[in-house]
């Protein structure tokens, strides 16, 4: 199983491309810097007209796994393409594991015999709330005073969070990234999710999201550098109880979003037997 997981790893950066060839380095205005001219991450976030904590900027999951060892002598291993640990493992340092109802855990169970063979992701096919947090695509965030747009890299794809005070939709077309609406609790913004279609997948190993789900998701930027992200998963259909994992992603200067169509350098995946 290892093995097929580093082999689907390999298969995934070889369809996204060259992973290095953003902006050139371009000066992100607006950076604190220490004297040595790295950004100053523990400095004070940046906040908007309105005084609430400003997200915007480019941003890329944190707590990296090692570099894996195929990996560790090509171009290919530098900081971006280090995956996640969220990435594997959406519960990853999550105590007790997910709470799962017996087919979501025969599920993933299936999928791992499988080599995680069927991922949407390695399909070329889009992202979802959570799992976009954990994946090594820069995700750019635009706040605005009614909604905050987050640009992905992957696929050139986008997801819309208003903050404009309407409510969710009753009854709507289910989506890859469902539909969201925020609102400010102080520092932080409280983000409510539903509409999502059936059969996503939170992660690699295959952790199942259905239909039935709703989300809620709580960001704050404590300093300029991180971007702390509270998720809660509520799918009765999937899992017995609501769970929480907490997510971060790390601000990305000098860099911004290029195309990374998946589709463009796909090649067929040929997996191990195990």
């Amino acid at each position: 199983m290892r093995r097929a997981v580093l082999m689907i790893v390999v298969a995934l950066m070889a369809a996204t491309g060259a992973v290095s060839a953003q902006w050139f380095k371009y000066p992100t205005p607006g950076v604190p810097r220490t004297a040595s001219g790295a950004v100053d991450v523990k400095a004070p976030a940046p906040r908007s007209g309105d005084g609430k904590p400003d997200l915007s900027g480019v941003w890329l999951g944190s707590n990296p796994l090692p570099c894996p060892p195929l990996l560790r002598d090509g171009n290919d291993c530098a900081e971006k393409t280090a995956l996640s640990a969220w990435a594997y493992h959406i519960d990853a340092g999550l105590t007790g594991g997910l709470p799962y109802q017996p087919w979501a855990a025969a599920l993933v169970k299936q999928r791992g015999d499988d080599n995680s063979a069927d991922d949407p992701h390695v399909k070329c096919l889009p992202s979802n709330p959570p799992r976009a947090y954990t994946l090594p695509h820069y995700q750019k965030i635009v706040q605005t005073p009614r909604f905050i747009v987050l640009l992905h890299e992957f696929n050139a794809s986008y997801r819309q969070i208003f903050t404009d005070g309407r409510p969710l939709p009753v009854d709507p077309q289910p989506s890859w990234t469902g539909y969201s609406t925020g609102q400010w609790e102080g520092d932080t913004l409280v983000v409510h999710t539903n509409g999502l279609r059936d059969g996503l997948w939170l992660d690699m190993a295959g952790n199942p999201l259905t239909d039935a789900a709703t989300l809620t998701e709580r960001i704050s930027r404590p300093n300029f550098g991180t971007l702390a992200v509270e998720f809660t998963v509520d799918d009765a259909k999937a899992y017995t109880r609501p769970w929480t994992v907490h997510l971060e992603q790390t601000f990305v200067a000098d860099e911004d979003l290029i195309d990374e169509i998946c589709l463009e350098g796909a090649k067929p995946l040929h997996v191990a037997p195990k």
